[in-house]
């Protein structure tokens, strides 16, 4: 079976931009919310991510409105107690009663857990978020690493 999800994620630099550039990298139908403003800003990001902007700057909204529109949640932190934003999106799964996944540095098997995640919620459309670069240095690299392992799982599945 081949890899086959829709990517929902936001704006922030980490790990949600890794997602979305990884979407890119293999034609994965994409998308997810931003704060207001931030398409427009001095600096605007990679118009070809397809997302679009709350109705308001906050960052807490946005994270609101992925989850809400995805199946589930996917968090990676190489630490194992997720922090910021990384954490609201967890807290935020929860809330919402949406199936979420935290994975860590700490733990082994990543890619299967992320897989098995997938298969066990039926999971069509995840919301892909985590830490940022600047707080984990390497944390994007990491989870897209995870990523490509878990897409090379199930593109080897029959269809």
């Amino acid at each position: 079976m081949a890899f086959k999800l829709v990517i929902l994620s936001g704006a922030q630099m980490g790990v949600e931009r890794a997602a979305l550039d990884w979407a890119l990298k293999y034609e994965l139908p994409h998308g997810g919310w931003c704060p207001q403003g931030v398409l427009s800003a001095a600096e605007p990001i990679d118009p070809r991510y397809k997302l679009k902007e709350g109705a308001t700057d906050s960052l807490l909204e946005a994270i609101t409105s992925n989850v809400r529109d995805a199946e589930a949640t996917l968090v990676f932190t190489l630490a194992t107690k997720a922090a910021g934003m990384a954490q609201k999106a967890l807290s935020n799964a929860k809330k919402q009663k949406k199936p979420v996944l935290h994975v860590h540095r700490g733990i082994l098997g990543v890619s299967e857990k992320i897989v098995a995640f997938i298969d066990k919620y039926y999971i069509r459309r995840l919301h892909i978020t985590g830490s940022l670069d600047t707080d984990e240095a390497g944390v994007s690299d990491w989870a897209i690493g995870e990523l490509e392992k878990a897409k090379g799982i199930m593109d080897r599945r029959p269809e």
